[in-house]
């Protein structure tokens, strides 16, 4: 298997358990969805407003731009809100990742992070940083959900390849 193929599993998988992670928190109320229960960002909303935010800012640097701060929480008020956003950066993903060649992948890109720290790295390495980093966030809204009494879909790779990454 070469190495666009696996990007682009990665990818389908991310957004899939996004998704199945999505449909858990429709279940709740927006007081649940809003309610501080620790972690790395204090709530549901806000840890995948951060998620969101995350995607669009590498998606831009892979663009040629570096912004120097990530949109806002505020900006996704609602759970609506920040699916509405999230699914307009998810078009925008997979349509640079379906436009890429090998080459492209192993080009080195650079960025300024939002610390003022200027990167370089193949394209490849910046990407899997970035499933890696949704990954570890899942997991912690994987947490958040129980911490709420609701219990959390299965987002495991091995299910959602089983499932064809379709839910």
């Amino acid at each position: 298997m070469d190495l666009l193929t696996i990007v682009r599993e990665g990818i389908n998988y991310n957004y899939w358990a996004r998704d199945c992670q999505l449909q858990a928190c429709a279940q709740i109320g927006t007081d649940k969805f809003l309610q501080p229960v620790g972690g790395s960002f204090s709530s549901l909303h806000d840890t995948l407003a951060h998620m969101v935010a995350v995607e669009w800012l590498w998606l831009e640097r892979w663009k040629g731009t570096s912004p120097k701060t990530l949109i806002p929480a505020g900006e996704f008020p609602t759970l609506a809100a920040l699916t509405d956003r999230w699914s307009a950066v998810e078009r925008d993903m997979r349509e640079y990742i379906a436009n890429l060649d090998e080459g492209a992948l192993d080009a080195s890109l650079t960025c300024i992070s939002t610390r003022g720290e200027e990167w370089t790295y193949p394209l490849w390495r910046m990407i899997e940083h970035l499933l890696n980093h949704q990954s570890y966030h899942r997991g912690q809204v994987t947490t958040q959900l129980r911490m709420l009494g609701v219990q959390p879909p299965r987002v495991d790779y091995l299910v959602g390849l089983d499932e064809g990454f379709r839910r």
